[in-house]
């Protein structure tokens, strides 16, 4: 690997831990196991897929079957799929070694082809997560027609990770981050501005990995229920009130089945993206 690909590796993995460090409720965390996952299977599946994720000038579909298959390799189980469809991209726009990682992001997405779609295709099928069903156009079951940029295009109204592909990671970059620069301003932990990230995301839209396997009634709740965290930790409430009531929450949505996993995806992609900043040329890199 080159020192770059090795530096976005590393930043890769880095924000996958720094995910698990937070309770994000819902979601697996070191406080709490769920959906009969393990946090030690997370911290296993971003050491899998790290050096696909960063492999050198290889193509976005490339990265994301490689990291697919190393996963399910390491841990037997799809723990990350969305996550490696977000940070893919970034990894490939920092591969250019950028002035402006949201420039040459655009550019990466741009430059998708029928050939990426046919590769992300494979490894959404292999990966096989919860709620995949058929659809009548660009089924991942079936050889793409279109490029992967046109394939996300169709589902961007019903997930949110594919409307990152279409919206240039406006989530990312439009929320994600000024909410994480903010929240570290503040000196928060980092697992508490991770939280924030988080309940962030959560509070602001239905999580689309909730209303694929629960409906849209369901994914509305736990969004209206998030509101409240996400009030009192922007309040500056401690660790030790918050703490017992988010786990509380954590525990009642994981006995209902209850994953807001598109949040959690988000959100690690929030982190990846701010390591990202660190390791590339300061000068111009912002948006």
């Amino acid at each position: 690997m080159t020192v770059l690909a090795t530096k976005i590796a590393s930043a890769f993995k880095a924000a996958c831990l720094d995910e698990l460090d937070a309770p994000k409720p819902g979601n697996v965390h070191i406080f709490a196991d769920g959906h009969r996952m393990t946090a030690s299977e997370f911290l296993r599946s971003a050491t899998a897929a790290a050096s696909a994720i960063s492999m050198p000038r290889a193509r976005v579909g490339t990265r994301i079957l490689t990291a697919v298959e190393a996963t399910l390799a390491a841990v037997g189980a799809n723990t990350n799929l969305g996550i490696i469809l977000l940070c893919a991209p970034l990894a490939a726009a920092a591969d250019a070694d950028p002035p402006d990682l949201r420039t040459a992001l655009a550019g990466v997405l741009e430059s998708l082809d029928t050939e990426d779609a046919n590769l992300v295709f494979r490894a959404i099928v292999q990966a096989s997560p919860a709620g995949l069903g058929r659809v009548e156009k660009n089924d991942v079951f079936e050889p793409a027609t279109v490029s992967l940029r046109q394939a996300m295009a169709e589902a961007a109204h019903r997930d949110r990770i594919a409307y990152q592909y279409v919206s240039t990671f406006e989530d990312i970059f439009g929320r994600g981050e000024p909410a994480l620069e903010v929240a570290l301003s503040r000196a928060l932990q980092p697992s508490w501005a991770t939280l924030e990230v988080y309940l962030g995301f959560l509070s602001a839209f239905p999580d689309s990995h909730v209303v694929r396997k629960h409906g849209a009634a369901a994914a509305d709740e736990v969004r209206r229920n998030s509101l409240p965290f996400y009030t009192r930790l922007q309040s500056g409430e401690t660790f030790a009130y918050l703490l017992p009531d988010l786990l509380a929450w954590d525990r009642s949505l994981k006995v209902r089945g209850l994953n807001p996993g598109t949040s959690a995806d988000l959100t690690v992609a929030t982190l990846f993206t701010h390591r990202l900043r660190n390791i590339l040329p300061s000068t111009g890199n912002s948006d």
